[in-house]
């Protein structure tokens, strides 16, 4: 089967749950956040919950088990954590945590992202991988780099990527 084969028989609708990783961001500011979750829904995929944690390693770690062990879950998303400020801790957690990593989707969005912001892109540690059978994607918190990645990457492949871990 081809590329083209394969997205034919992904699924149209998957499950998400959406982590927002942050000190500072509340329901009010956390635009990363409601970006993700507005980009899903308008592609018709389901969010099967929402949240707001610090950036700190053991609540990121907690809760990403959490989802990927759910059988409500197909894919985690997570804005936010980063960077790489003393703070940014997520690629940390979920580099762990990824039995697989699909390198592809961080040097993709950095790429995408040095067209518009030039060098500093490479401070991005945007990852991707699969964990458990469950996708895990995380983009930087900006709501910017956040339509950048969900519109460019993760909604074009995100039935793709379920697919390809079910397997």
């Amino acid at each position: 089967m081809n590329h083209t084969e394969h997205r034919t028989t992904a699924p149209k609708s998957t499950r998400c749950y959406v982590v927002t990783v942050s000190d500072t961001r509340t329901d009010d500011n956390d635009h990363g956040g409601a970006a993700i979750v507005e980009l899903l829904k308008q592609q018709g995929h389901e969010i099967v919950g929402k949240i707001i944690i610090p950036d700190d390693p053991t609540q990121i770690r907690t809760i990403l088990l959490q989802q990927i062990s759910s059988s409500e879950v197909d894919a985690v998303i997570t804005t936010g954590g980063t960077g790489i400020s003393k703070r940014d801790g997520t690629y940390e957690v979920v580099s762990v945590l990824l039995d697989k990593q699909i390198d592809g989707f961080g040097e993709f969005f950095r790429s995408l992202s040095f067209e518009e912001i030039g060098p500093s892109a490479m401070l991005s540690r945007a990852c991707a991988g699969i964990s458990r059978g469950k996708i895990i994607i995380s983009v930087p918190g900006s709501e910017h780099a956040v339509r950048l990645a969900m519109t460019r990457l993760v909604l074009p492949e995100l039935g793709h990527l379920v697919r390809e871990a079910r397997r």
